[in-house]
């Protein structure tokens, strides 16, 4: 099974493939902006739970 960092990589390139792709109409890039910061952010979020000092803090990050 591949791993959870991987896997979030790879979501956060195809949410940065479909941003690229969207009409570049006022309403298209306020949401598609959105959708960039949270659907990139899941990876982020996760390698920064990773880094946690406890099990209870990784608990807690992991939770965002």
């Amino acid at each position: 099974m591949e791993n959870l960092a991987d896997r979030t990589k790879r979501f956060a390139l195809r949410i940065i493939k479909l941003y690229s792709s969207l009409p570049k109409s006022v309403p298209a890039q306020i949401i598609g902006k959105q959708l960039l910061r949270s659907g990139t952010s899941v990876g982020a979020n996760y390698r920064e739970a990773n880094r946690a000092r406890s099990d209870a803090e990784f608990i807690s990050m992991f939770g965002i």
